[in-house]
């Protein structure tokens, strides 16, 4: 799935506010004070997981409703963190650490244990659950005037 509109994000001198334009949509990210930021909006991190939360939580509505299953809530917390892989618990090196990302998926609704099981696994089904997981490239490219 691609997207026609490209997500503009811009940033000048106010340290580090930064304004992001997704399609007519605007939202201000920003870096905690103690750490140099303003503090007017989420930061770079809380927008990621935010973007895997809200699509998790959409695939679970459309799976969820045109399954026609009795799901009246989903809320789901999201946390990342840099740990040491396992099998390296006492290592120092930068390589040896893994990105983590905890999700604690609530269901509300008259579900039963099978469907809230299958309601878990489609949550890792959504598209930007893929994507991450998925062969991931990033390309950037220079504009030069």
């Amino acid at each position: 799935m691609s997207s026609d509109a490209p997500v503009i994000v811009s940033i000048d001198r106010d340290h580090y506010q930064t304004h992001v334009l997704a399609g007519r949509h605007e939202i201000v990210a920003d870096e905690p004070a103690s750490v140099g930021g303003t503090d007017t909006g989420p930061t770079p991190y809380q927008l990621f997981l935010a973007g895997l939360g809200t699509c998790k939580a959409i695939t679970l509505r459309m799976y969820a409703d045109r399954k026609g299953w009795p799901l009246e809530k989903v809320a789901i917390a999201l946390r990342h963190q840099r740990i040491h892989a396992t099998d390296c618990e006492h290592c120092d090196d930068a390589p040896a650490l893994i990105d983590l990302i905890d999700v604690e998926l609530e269901l509300v609704g008259d579900l039963s244990l099978t469907q809230r099981r299958r309601l878990a696994e489609i949550a890792d089904r959504c598209p930007v659950h893929r994507t991450l997981t998925g062969n991931l490239q990033i390309k950037t490219t220079l504009i030069e005037d």
